[in-house]
Order: C-alpha cells, then sequence, then structure tokens
C-alpha cells in the first residue's frame, strides 16, 4: 500500500495556527495520509510551539510525527520530551541531527542522529517507529556520496524504520540513491520527500542551501512566465504531480509532502496521482 504523509511546520501567529488546524488539516487529512510530521527548529528553538502544535493535533484525532534533534538540548530535555510523547499516545518520530540556533556556534555540541536513533530506542525500546533523513542529492556538508551513505546506513543500524529525503526534481537522482543504498546492504523502505511548487523565489533560494537542485528547464519554463502567478501555479502543480506519479509507477513505496502549512497545491497534487 503507497503511504502518503504531509509535514508542517509549528505555525507563529495565532491565526496561522486557526488556519492550520481549523481549515488546512482537516483538508489534507480527508486524504487519509499515514501521519502528519512537525518540524522542531535549529536547537529546539521551536520546542515550545513543537509539543503545543503536536498536542493539539493529536487531540483532533490526527496521527502525528514529532521531529526531534539534540542541538542544543541535552539528553535530559530529550528524555522528558519522549516520555511526553509516549503519555499523549504517540508512537512515531523523525528523528534527526538538527542544527544549532543562531548565535550558539561552540555553545552546545552536535550530535549526529544515529546518536539520537540510539538514544531513543536505549530509552524507549520499540515503542516509536524512528524516520531518519536521506538526501538523494547528497547532504550539503557530506564529505562525500559514498560517507552520506554511510551516515544513513548508520542511523538504520541504530534502530531507525525508515528514512524520508530531502526533496528533489529529478527522479533519477531518486532511483540511482536507492541502487547505491541497496547495494551496501540498505533494505528498509526510503519515502520520497516532495516539495510543492509555490513561491519560486523562495524555494530557489531554500534550494541554494540546502543543495537540491532544481532542473534548469523547470526554471526557465517559470522565468518565461514573469509575474503570471496563476500560470506558475498551475505549472508547478502540473509538474510536481508528473514527478509524484512516476515515482510511484516506478516503485517508490511512498510520498512525504513538504506543504509548508499550505491546503493547496498539495491536495490538488494528492488528487492528480492514481493511487
Amino acid at each position: 500500500m503507497t503511504r502518503i504523509s504531509f509535514e508542517y511546520f509549528p505555525p507563529k501567529s495565532d491565526a496561522a495556527r486557526a488556519t492550520l488546524l481549523e481549515t488546512t488539516t482537516p483538508g489534507l487529512q480527508a486524504l487519509q495520509p499515514e501521519f502528519f510530521s512537525v518540524t522542531y527548529g535549529a536547537g529546539g528553538s521551536t520546542r515550545d510551539n513543537t509539543l503545543e502544535m503536536v498536542s493539539a493535533l493529536n487531540q483532533r484525532g490526527v496521527s502525528v510525527a514529532p521531529h526531534l534533534s539534540f542541538g542544543g538540548d541535552d539528553g535530559a530535555t530529550i528524555a522528558g520530551m519522549l516520555q511526553h510523547y509516549r503519555e499523549l499516545g504517540i508512537s512515531r518520530l523523525v528523528a534527526l541531527r538538527g542544527d544549532m540556533p543562531s548565535g550558539m556556534a561552540g555553545g552546545g555540541q552536535l550530535v549526529h542522529a544515529s546518536e539520537l536513533v540510539r538514544f531513543i530506542r536505549e530509552q524507549t525500546g520499540d515503542h516509536f517507529h524512528i524516520e531518519v533523513a536521506a538526501y538523494p542529492e547528497i547532504h550539503p556538508q557530506a564529505e562525500s556520496y559514498d560517507s552520506d551513505l554511510k551516515h544513513l546506513k548508520a542511523k538504520l543500524a541504530a534502530g531507525a524504520d525508515s528514512a524520508i529525503t530531502q526533496y528533489f526534481y529529478n527522479v533519477e537522482s531518486y532511483f540511482y540513491f536507492l541502487d547505491q543504498c541497496a547495494a551496501i546492504g540498505i533494505d528498509k523502505p526510503i519515502y520520497a520527500g516532495i516539495m510543492p511548487i509555490t513561491n519560486f523565489a523562495n524555494l530557489a533560494r531554500f534550494s541554494r542551501n540546502c543543495g537540491a537542485e532544481i532542473p534548469r528547464w523547470i526554471c526557465q519554463r517559470i522565468e518565461g512566465y514573469g509575474e503570471d502567478q496563476d500560470s506558475i501555479r498551475q505549472f508547478g502543480i502540473e509538474v510536481v504531480s508528473q514527478l509524484c506519479q512516476t515515482l510511484l509507477e516506478s516503485g517508490c513505496p511512498g510520498i512525504h509532502f513538504y506543504t509548508m502549512n499550505q491546503l493547496e497545491p498539495t491536495r490538488q497534487i494528492r488528487q492528480n496521482l492514481a493511487i
């Protein structure tokens, strides 16, 4: 069965929170996702907002997977959060290395995601289904493609159940990545992370920073629309729908949508998929 899931970030205002809970979530929940994940800011910088959003979704009967990372937090803080999530009845986590918040350089210690996975297993046994991150186009800080593969293998060997990729727009990069993972003995599911194209300027800037490549033909097509935002939106829905359909028809086990807290165009893309 194909797995579909959605990702949120904690909203910063009461109005955004209300929209996310009362409009966006019911609209996306109607598409029957496996779960919604909620991000966790650098060094736990959105910790309280993440906890609050996770609780609010959980109270509404939504299957939710909190993101978790050490960052600037210590083991006692993470252990407390794990206990809190267990008490809420949450059974899925997304375990990430995380980044130090701005201004904390040297003030904390980055902990590899494999160590976090191991810590979660030591604290909670098999209670949680643990997702980790994967990078078909290589993590921007990786020493090499091979070393990045080895980091993923270490996370899965430490006890993670599956992985979700950084978003990408090159189908070939994902399936080549799966082949390389299989070649070193990785046999756990790797789900495709997909970012709908909404604000292209922001997407292009973010992609430069995180190492995700936007194919030249997509950039050229969007530039050709100039300021015609409706055409850009429709093209984005079309091209990402085709990307997702190709992934699923070629054996991808499922898709994790980075929704940017928007109901559209994620809903339209999902409805376009023949699954």
